[in-house]
């Protein structure tokens, strides 16, 4: 009696004959297209080390590794057998199935790769791509639960939800808890950082505090979080995401030590 009902939004977006647009997909490009914008925003803050040019001429390798990392990270994290028998379905991405840390292994590669290209010096470029990466994540947060996918476990909090594909219990958001933590109150976070501690200045310290944020959130929401199915918990109470979450907290914190004691 107090469930707040499940939302009707139908997970396909547009429909023009066979074109078939779903909110996942347009997640992506919200993402991206955002992101892209403000990183040109931030540039004005490099002192002229990252122009314009560089952010537009990355938009592409950033969605490549992106769409490879995230699909890549998902089949080999979350379903190795299953696609080792069915390889033809890697390619479904259209049917959701992306890791954020498989994307975001892509993203490093592609970044390195990039700035090696054009002579960028790596942290100052990665201290941009990471202030913009909470808002792909609030986006793909917000897709997830309009495709009622990643909830959360059975509770009996008043906010809890029916999912159509969780049985009758009620569930926690899950994925609105990812986007708040993940998405909105990381970029604030990171935004008030740059705006009042000029913290683009010291180089790495937003892409360390990016990962170590991102880590500490995920592990956190993960105990409200359904683990998969086929995967459960691996030790004790962790969960795949948990244990994928801890070298981003200790990667991040080694970064954040680092550029402080380097500036």
């Amino acid at each position: 009696m107090l469930a707040i009902p499940f939302p009707a939004i139908d997970p396909i977006a547009l429909e023009i004959g066979p074109l078939t647009i779903r909110w996942y997909s347009l997640a992506y490009v919200f993402g991206l297209l955002f992101g892209w914008r403000y990183m040109i925003f931030l540039t004005k803050k490099t002192a002229d080390l990252i122009k314009t040019q560089n952010v537009d001429d990355f938009l592409l390798w950033a969605t490549v590794g992106v769409m490879v990392g995230g699909r890549l990270g998902y089949v080999l994290f979350y379903k190795p057998l299953y696609f080792w028998h069915k390889p033809i379905e890697i390619f479904s991405v259209w049917q959701g199935g992306m890791s954020f840390h498989g994307g975001a292994l892509g993203v490093l590669i592609a970044t390195f790769l990039f700035c090696r290209k054009h002579k960028i010096t790596l942290l100052t470029f990665g201290d941009l791509i990471c202030a913009a990466a909470p808002i792909g994540l609030f986006f793909g947060r917000i897709a997830n639960f309009i495709n009622g996918e990643l909830y959360g476990r059975v509770t009996d909090v008043k906010w809890g939800i029916v999912f159509p594909r969780g049985g009758p219990e009620l569930r926690h958001p899950s994925q609105i808890y990812e986007a708040a933590l993940e998405g909105l109150c990381l970029f604030l976070i990171l935004t008030l950082m740059i705006k009042y501690l000029s913290a683009l200045q010291y180089r790495g310290l937003i892409t360390g505090c990016f990962f170590a944020g991102y880590g500490i959130s995920r592990f956190f929401v993960e105990f409200f979080r359904e683990p998969d199915t086929h995967l459960g918990f691996l030790i004790g109470f962790l969960t795949m995401g948990q244990a994928l979450s801890l070298p981003a907290i200790i990667g991040g914190m080694w970064l954040i030590r680092y550029s402080l004691y380097r500036s």
